[in-house]
């Protein structure tokens, strides 16, 4: 039996492309992990869920292990739509999707909006698995430069009036990280979100604003493009993942009632009813603002401790990006091939992200890779960049 026979058109397409998460390596025991951009694992609050579970279960019984789930279901749309409130994001309830995670989000978008006519545009470099599903939708992938400054608009807006002027397809949205970029760790100046927004209202497009790291900044939080939104055109996706737990997969979509019907239909009973209960308990009886204080501190010194062993241990040569919040270092490591000497740093205990798999052409990314101060703690931390420095300056001195 031929069971590729059976696939739709569009299906065999996007089964061309490397498989999701192809990018991950297989990490050695004891590997230092500065590749993965998990939560600390001592912030993960498994005590407070577990304790939300017992009172859920204990008060409600088996009504939260149904399909309809917990009448406390609609109370965790409230106490996100009350978060988005306290940043500038007002959505009543037919604005606002709960979805499995951000990625659910993000890809319901991509579904509802793209087609293989339909072309995108993106930062680059960008979250990987982003750009798996938008290839699962679509080839037609255009790809914006950042700097230090987030994205640069002034090259979103020649791209956008050469394709008016050739007469070429404009975009359906524009998928952006405005907020410690994944992988960047960079932020968008405002003065470049009020441009977006501009830009976006003149060339009739949307733009899909990924939050994920927004409430995790250093000091001041960034606005949301979504919070200066006068026109509707920003779909925002969020994610609890990065601030309370990613294995509870609980994230949203906020956006105009019409779109948000359009993808609430496609994604239909698709949900986590258990685990969307255990989390309004869990909201219910969590002084937030103070976790996210313990959460800013926390990773603002992590940062702070891989910044400073990064000066010590790495050539002159290399140069990164300071974040202000988030979760990556973007690491720029000058004639050394990431790709080629991850093999090396793990077999030495160390492990990262090569560059190249945050670009649509993967060649531009051949020198970068992404750090991340999440997850591993300080002492793990500096030794992994002593190590990793080693490792770069031996390669740099191969090729003199």
């Amino acid at each position: 039996m031929n069971v590729e026979s059976f696939f739709s058109e569009n299906i065999k397409a996007a089964l061309k492309n490397d498989p999701p998460g192809a990018w991950m390596p297989d990490l050695p025991d004891g590997c230092i992990r500065l590749s993965s951009g998990y939560p600390d694992p001592a912030l993960v609050p498994a005590e407070e869920l577990k304790e939300a579970v017992a009172r859920l279960l204990d008060e409600e019984q088996d009504l939260p292990l149904h399909y309809l789930g917990s009448p406390r279901i609609p109370r965790l749309k409230k106490q996100i739509q009350k978060r988005l409130a306290e940043r500038g994001i007002c959505v009543v309830e037919e604005q606002l999707l709960i979805t499995s995670g951000a990625c659910q989000g993000i890809d319901l978008i991509a579904r509802v909006l793209l087609d293989d006519k339909a072309v995108v545009a993106g930062e680059s470099p960008t979250y990987m698995e982003a750009l798996e599903i938008f290839q699962n939708y679509t080839k037609r992938i255009i790809s914006i430069p950042i700097d230090e400054q987030g994205l640069q608009t002034c090259r979103l807006k020649e791209m956008l009036d050469e394709r008016k002027r050739t007469g070429q397809t404009l975009p359906r949205f524009l998928y952006t990280i405005p907020t410690f970029q994944n992988p960047t760790g960079t932020t968008m100046t405002n003065e470049r979100r009020e441009h977006l927004l501009e830009l976006s209202i003149e060339y009739d497009f949307l733009i899909l604003e990924d939050d994920a790291y927004g409430e995790l900044s250093f000091d001041k939080n960034p606005v949301p493009i979504k919070s200066i939104d006068k026109c509707g055109r920003v779909l925002q996706v969020g994610s609890l993942s990065k601030v309370v737990a990613p294995g509870m997969r609980i994230g949203w979509i906020a956006g105009e009632s019409e779109f948000i019907k359009a993808f609430e239909w496609f994604k239909k009973d698709l949900d986590h009813p258990f685990a969307q209960s255990s989390m309004a308990v869990y909201l219910e009886n969590t002084d937030f603002e103070k976790r996210l204080d313990l959460l800013k501190n926390t990773y603002r010194s992590k940062c702070t401790a891989l910044i400073h062993s990064m000066e010590q241990f790495l050539p002159e040569s290399v140069s990164w990006y300071v974040p202000d919040g988030g979760y990556f270092v973007w690491v720029k490591t000058p004639g050394v091939d990431t790709s080629l000497l991850l093999s090396q740093a793990l077999a030495n205990g160390v492990s990262y992200v090569p560059g190249k798999y945050f670009f649509l052409d993967q060649n531009d990314g051949t020198e970068f890779l992404r750090l991340s101060f999440s997850y591993a703690d300080e002492k793990e931390m500096i030794e992994g960049i002593r190590r990793l420095g080693q490792l770069i300056a031996s390669s740099v001195l191969k090729d003199c």
